[in-house]
């Protein structure tokens, strides 16, 4: 695959917010190549939104080629990295003049969107069918299910496990009460400091048994925990020096990793000290957008751009009209984080933002 004459070359490794927005940002400044094993981008904050209105994810799940109308995209995923060329799983080499890795966290998403939507009717049939449900884990993800299932179906009975002290323990605890209070409120049965064996699990089970030797019956189940990271893939490339022991990469302010001057790393995948959240990624993003078109011009190192990070912003959606929202020196729930996040869960900004009708 030949570089467009006179054009640097930017392959961005991974599709997801991060590098999505990157590639859509360069393109037209730069030969720009996608590499992502799926077909289109998915909208990570839409998911359990799709789950009980399954037609919500025509929306939140978008083809690549609609939004990069001017650059490449290779449907399949990298497998190594040598100093000037990234190889892929269906035996291409792509040669860069600047690399990005945005492959966040470990997803099992099928590589077609038809598929992709499909797999959220299935979701909503479960839930559908099901008198009962039981939610493993009490991070963001499982507090937004369960809010979205008692509030479209509240007369489902819904339980939620969580092996933790407090629910999303990444925000303060004032946040964490507020959601606890809310919950109750709306009859969820929540467990603290529990958990159920993973390895125990399986669809025709009814009866679940917690580790404190509480018995739990439902109709069906959801996990609902935390995924690993998407970096395991790199430990065999030029990079393996660059991760830490947890197996993200090192980054130095500028977003550049640790060692080398024209591969980047964004998004969940990267060791800033900051909770992973996909504004934040996005914000990764157009800073290393901004910073590639520094250098494609010529621009010394000292004058990139350094990457800082904020107070710790967070919203969590509680069902469609409400939610709880930790702002600096401010935690709020109700209907006013509702109306900023839980209507449209922020898909008709991230759309525009990619070039597309809201």
């Amino acid at each position: 695959m030949a570089a467009a004459a006179g054009k640097a070359r930017v392959v961005v490794v991974g599709g997801g917010v991060a590098g999505s927005l990157l590639a859509k940002t360069m393109q037209g400044h730069a030969d720009v190549v996608l590499v992502d094993p799926k077909e289109y981008q998915e909208i990570p904050w839409a998911e359990l939104r799709s789950m009980v209105e399954p037609s919500f994810a025509e929306r939140s799940l978008i083809y690549h080629k609609d939004y990069l109308t001017e650059a490449t995209i290779v449907t399949s995923s990298a497998v190594n990295i040598t100093n000037d060329a990234v190889l892929t799983a269906d035996g291409q080499s792509l040669p860069y003049d600047y690399l990005v890795i945005a492959t966040g966290h470990a997803l099992t998403s099928p590589g077609s969107r038809a598929e992709r939507i499909k797999e959220f009717q299935r979701d909503n049939g479960k839930i559908e069918s099901s008198d009962s449900v039981l939610i493993i884990g009490g991070g963001p993800t499982g507090v937004e299910l369960a809010g979205e299932i008692v509030v479209d179906y509240p007369d489902k009975k819904v339980t939620l496990i969580h092996r933790g002290p407090r629910l999303l323990e990444f925000i303060g605890d004032k946040a964490s009460k507020k959601t606890l209070d809310w919950l109750t409120s709306k009859k969820v049965d929540v467990l603290l400091q529990q958990s159920v064996d993973l390895g125990s699990l399986s669809d025709n089970e009814k009866v679940y048994k917690t580790s404190g030797g509480e018995t739990i019956t439902a109709d069906c189940h959801f996990v609902c925990i935390g995924k690993p990271l998407s970096s395991s893939w790199l430990h065999d490339t030029i990079l393996k020096e660059s991760l830490d022991n947890k197996g993200r990469v090192m980054v130095e302010k500028d977003l550049r990793v640790k060692g080398y001057n024209n591969v980047f790393a964004i998004g969940d995948i990267t060791d800033i000290p900051e909770i992973k959240q996909g504004y934040l990624a996005q914000k990764h993003a157009l800073l290393v957008a901004k910073n590639l078109k520094l250098l494609i011009k010529g621009s010394p190192n000292t004058k990139l751009a350094t990457y800082s990070t904020g107070y710790p912003l967070a919203l969590v959606s509680l069902g469609r009209n409400e939610g709880v929202a930790q702002l600096p020196f401010l935690t709020l729930s109700g209907c006013l984080p509702g109306k900023i996040k839980s209507r449209d869960l922020f898909i008709g900004k991230t759309r525009k933002q990619m070039g597309l009708n809201g």
